[in-house]
């Protein structure tokens, strides 16, 4: 075997690599080409590019592994059509990232900074920095995974009583690392400390806001080494200024760096430039597992942490190509559409071609959507499945044969409490995903882009006020789709709003505010697939 390194990992990763008794080259970038054309394996970081045309001249190339988590640097598409699997190497910085939370609470609660810069300062203000133990305090998580998870671990070992809001968490699996699963408000009134930890979609962005500020202790402290756009910054700096919180700690902002944001320069605020998961440990440990599941592969087959498809021939691959990415935005417009309640059950109905072409693809491709619109770590085609059965979630298979309508459809169900939310969908004729029906309403629709779903009452007039309050807020329609329970009026009717540009969070609270709305939610998808873009 020949193995390609061509950016710098940890040696242990390359001594593990050497033990096999393989060739294990570091070539200079203007050899790489040549290098690779007799190569098995190739183990980059972000500097090299795996494109297309790099890819041409690896006729023998059987896995690409990228030390880190992004794989933006190489062209998926074109490797998964050459047979080349790609893997990369998600959570390898949890630990650093839980670290550096652990770090940021005690910083707030001791006063570290301020101290320090008191001393720096010539000023001795001992009186001045009188601090809070942890010891018996209520830390709450938002999310509970791998990062979530190792925060809770380390609060545990200060003796703090741990909770969390994570409706894709069982309560068995989070009673593992002894930590009490609660509605969101809940963990908001009695948390001391909170800690943000989950990923950033429609239903995410800004739910720091003030109005959930509010719900918060006073006095309480705030975290955040996720996303900056998990904050509303103005609401967090005036809470800040108030004394609503006794202080914060941001790795991360809306905006980076942060140019104009209302929280720099404030006393009782910790922050760092987005350093959480940079340690000498994390790179020493990607480096380490990139090379580990590129030997495991290669001597055994073993695939773990792959983001594509290196089993399918390429006349499958063109085939289930178009309705994996539906089935992906399925599960990212219902993990984001659905009512907020812990749900762990996924119904997913297949119809014609996708039934005929297999379904555990599709079926992964789902779980992706659903989980990484919900989840700090990106999950992939691989690991999808492992990772739903971790947080305890069932998924429900059925096909049918359609007598009428779109012949070819996926459906995809979430179920909780007797409720039961559903989205189908198909492949158009130019290979786009549409919406076909929602929750048993009939409603044709793009299934792309920034959408606004809303409920309303089937009353004269709501349409028109929706229109109009979404151009008072300088925000343009770009399609606009309609369904009702039935004919009639007075019953239960929906709008999905597709919307151009980029949409403030907070058009839900003016839209819910209008008379006869019931329900809103916003949802954000990727934009229209390209032709030959690769399923992620």
């Amino acid at each position: 075997m020949k193995i390609i390194v061509a950016d710098k990992i940890s040696e242990r990763g390359i001594a593990l690599l050497r033990e096999t008794g393989w060739d294990v080259l570091l070539p200079a970038a203007a050899a790489l080409p040549s290098e690779l054309a007799d190569a098995d394996a190739l183990i980059i970081r972000s500097a090299t590019k795996a494109t297309a045309a790099l890819l041409e001249k690896a006729s023998k190339l059987r896995v690409i592994g990228r030390a880190g988590v992004g794989v933006d640097n190489v062209d998926v598409e074109a490797a998964t059509k050459r047979g080349v699997l790609v893997m990369n190497t998600p959570g390898g910085n949890a630990v650093s990232v839980a670290e550096h939370t652990i770090a940021l609470m005690l910083g707030l609660a001791r006063a570290v900074p301020q101290a320090n810069a008191s001393i720096q300062a010539g000023r001795w203000e001992k009186s001045a920095f009188s601090g809070t133990e942890m010891r018996g305090k209520t830390l709450g998580l938002v999310g509970l995974g791998r990062v979530g998870t190792e925060v809770a671990r380390r609060a545990r070992g200060l003796e703090m009583k741990v909770v969390a809001y994570d409706p894709f968490v069982t309560p068995a699996a989070a009673r593992e690392v002894e930590v009490e699963l609660l509605p969101l408000d809940e963990v908001l009134r009695q948390s001391d400390v909170v800690s943000l930890h989950t990923s950033l979609s429609g239903s995410t962005e800004k739910m720091i806001d003030a109005t959930a500020i509010a719900k918060m202790k006073k006095g309480a402290r705030l975290i955040n080494c996720a996303r900056g756009e998990l904050i509303d910054e103005a609401a967090l700096a005036e809470a800040l200024r108030s004394g609503q919180l006794a202080g914060a700690a941001v790795d991360t902002f809306a905006t980076e760096p942060p140019k104009n944001s209302p929280l720099v320069g404030l006393p009782n605020l910790i922050a760092t430039p987005h350093i959480a998961g940079s340690t000498a440990e994390a790179q020493e440990e990607v480096g380490t597992a990139i090379a580990l599941q590129v030997r495991d592969y290669l001597a055994e087959g073993i695939i773990r942490n792959a983001v594509n498809m290196p089993a399918l021939s390429p006349d499958q691959y063109q085939r289930l190509r178009p309705y994996m990415a539906l089935g992906e935005r399925l599960g990212a417009f219902v993990a984001q559409a659905a009512p907020p309640r812990s749900f762990n059950r996924i119904r997913i109905r297949y119809a014609g071609e996708p039934a005929e072409l297999g379904t555990h693809m599709i079926r992964s491709a789902v779980l992706v959507g659903v989980l990484n619109a919900v989840v700090d770590d990106q999950v992939n085609l691989v690991n999808a499945p492992a990772e739903a059965a971790a947080r305890g979630m069932q998924v429900e298979e059925t096909t049918r044969r359609r007598e009428r309508g779109f012949p070819n459809t996926i459906e995809v169900g979430v179920q909780d409490s007797g409720h039961e939310f559903t989205l189908e969908g198909t492949v158009g004729q130019d290979g786009s995903p549409r919406i076909v029906s929602l929750d048993g309403m009939v409603l044709e629709a793009p299934l792309e882009g920034t959408m606004l779903l809303t409920r309303n009452v089937d009353v004269p007039g709501v349409i028109g006020r929706i229109g109009t309050e979404l151009g008072a807020l300088g925000v343009n329609v770009a399609t606009f789709a309609l369904g009702r329970r039935a004919p009639g009026g007075g019953g239960e009717a929906l709008a999905l709003v597709g919307l151009d540009g980029t949409v403030d969070a907070s058009v839900v609270q003016h839209i819910r505010a209008l008379p006869s709305v019931t329900d809103v939610r916003l949802v954000r998808l990727p934009a229209a697939p390209q032709a030959n873009a690769a399923p992620r």
